[in-house]
């Protein structure tokens, strides 16, 4: 015990005079690697600090007290404090950090990390699973070779992002993710905002090549051209006409689920019977709202949305998507967004697009002749027309009847 305390005093004072008396009087003890204090659940919580790496921290200038006043020589080490987990001790801890980063707390707490938090998750991540609190350094936290600490969590993606055009533009996920705020990707239109954040003459340049750009824009995700090794699907999104928005759960009351599932009786994915009984049930929730769906083109995974490309990779060939049968249109979702703004989705069959529903179902982003599929040309035809034809047959029918009246007139004045 002797030779330890003698170790690890004099890696205290290796820590430097940075460091004051009472912080390298605690370094005596915990700067000894493999320190640790056994908890209710018979979890082991490491109390090792390496004295170095805390001297060169922000946190070395306020000092182990600050962070740790209910700690002092006189009741210390204390025994008698029970900590029932890991997961728990970081849980109380991050009190301690909201008192001196309040403005930057506030902001975590509106973000997906602390809803999932709040939801019960139990690796959800806490400010000192980003932030190791004896080794913060000043705006360094993430590190861009190996993803730190977004990788901890996000590694499958982080190593797709990697090899990306902005992977290797050394870009942080902070970038387009920000750091504490971070919101579900699926909400709103934050994905392509951005986007063109940066590149803010995507549309101009678009529209030299592309027939209806601004459709795209609205219709098909970014990735679904610029990651083109990615598979893509269609995601029919639920969309309340009135309010102009998606539609979202309501907080504690989830329905989408159990709704689609009694709607899909076979358990074989959405028909067109089923998706129209589905919309139906949240249409009469409330007399103003008018359920209906905008489809949009997407990549189908996480992963391969942060597979970008450099832009000479991009799909610019219309007959990826604009062909009868085309891959994107053979994997269809339902969804909606969740109480935490992530998206909830449930599976449909492809021929939901097809079927007389289709003309609600892809409205929003399908132009007669755009995917090869007669039928469904057939139908939108057939609705533009009526909505074209009537009136003209109403007109032409009351020019007729007053060409005849006057006919009628000139002979009986005869």
């Amino acid at each position: 015990m002797v030779a330890v305390l003698a170790a690890t005093s004099l890696t205290a004072r290796a820590a430097g005079s940075a460091l004051s008396q009472l912080d390298q009087q605690c370094l005596g003890c915990h700067s000894a690697k493999g320190l640790e204090k056994k908890l209710t659940n018979g979890e082991a919580l490491s109390v090792y600090v390496d004295g170095a790496v805390f001297a060169k921290s922000v946190h070395s200038k306020i000092g182990c007290a600050v962070c740790h006043a209910n700690t002092s020589f006189e009741n210390h080490p204390p025994v008698k404090t029970k900590i029932d987990s890991i997961r728990d001790y970081s849980l109380a801890q991050t009190k301690v950090c909201e008192t001196c980063h309040a403005p930057v707390f506030k902001l975590y707490e509106g973000s997906i990390h602390a809803t999932l938090v709040r939801e019960g998750y139990p690796n959800a991540p806490l400010c000192t699973d980003c932030h190791n609190p004896h080794a913060v350094m000043s705006k360094a936290a993430y590190d861009a070779a190996t993803g730190a600490p977004c990788s901890k969590c996000h590694d499958p993606i982080f190593k797709a992002y990697a090899g990306s055009v902005h992977g290797k533009a050394a870009l942080g996920c902070s970038n387009c993710h920000r750091a504490h705020d971070v919101s579900a990707a699926t909400k709103g239109d934050q994905l392509k905002d951005t986007c063109l954040e940066c590149h803010q003459d995507a549309l101009a340049a678009h529209q030299t090549w592309l027939p209806n750009a601004a459709q795209h824009f609205e219709t098909v995700s970014c990735p679904a051209c610029h990651s083109p090794a990615a598979k893509r699907k269609v995601d029919l999104r639920l969309y309340d006409s009135v309010t102009k928005q998606r539609v979202a759960e309501k907080e504690g009351v989830p329905q989408f689920e159990s709704r689609a599932r009694a709607a899909d009786a076979k358990g074989t994915g959405l028909d067109a019977m089923a998706l129209r009984s589905l919309l139906r049930g949240f249409n009469r929730e409330g007399a103003d709202n008018e359920t209906t769906l905008r489809g949009r083109l997407e990549v189908s995974t996480g992963v391969e949305a942060h597979q970008l490309m450099d832009k000479s990779q991009a799909i610019r060939d219309c007959a990826k998507c604009h062909q009868q049968g085309a891959d994107a249109f053979q994997s269809v979702t339902v969804s909606i967004v969740g109480p935490d703004g992530r998206r909830v989705r449930y599976g449909a069959q492809p021929e939901v697009l097809n079927s007389m529903i289709s003309v609600d179902s892809v409205g929003g982003f399908y132009a007669i002749g755009g995917t090869r599929i007669k039928l469904l040309d057939w139908l939108l035809a057939l609705a533009l027309l009526g909505g074209v034809g009537v009136p003209v047959v109403h007109l032409t029918a009351n020019w007729l009847f007053r060409r005849y009246a006057k006919k009628i007139s000139g002979k009986e004045d005869s």
